[in-house]
């Protein structure tokens, strides 16, 4: 197998690992605030319950996080195998 191939393979398995694990997150933010609502109400956070902060808010500032994420770890994953373009 070629250095080329190999190291597009290697790019493609950490741009899937990475994307996975983000799409995880999203996934629990999104859907375990709202099923474990009760339990999370239990629980006072800046004078709110969590449930309600993780709902109306918590969960939006997760999402801003994983785009920042994935956004500075794709640009070491290009800038490692040499696909980072500067503008």
């Amino acid at each position: 197998m070629s250095d080329t191939r190999s190291r597009q393979q290697a790019y493609w398995r950490e741009t899937r690992i990475l994307t996975a694990v983000l799409f995880l997150l999203w996934g629990a933010a999104s859907f375990l605030p709202g099923w474990f609502a009760d339990e999370l109400n239990e629980v006072v956070f800046f004078g709110w319950p969590l449930g309600f902060y993780m709902v109306g808010q918590g969960s939006l500032i997760v999402f801003l996080l994983i785009v920042a994420v994935y956004d500075f770890s794709m640009t070491r994953i290009e800038r490692r195998y040499g696909l980072h373009h500067e503008e």
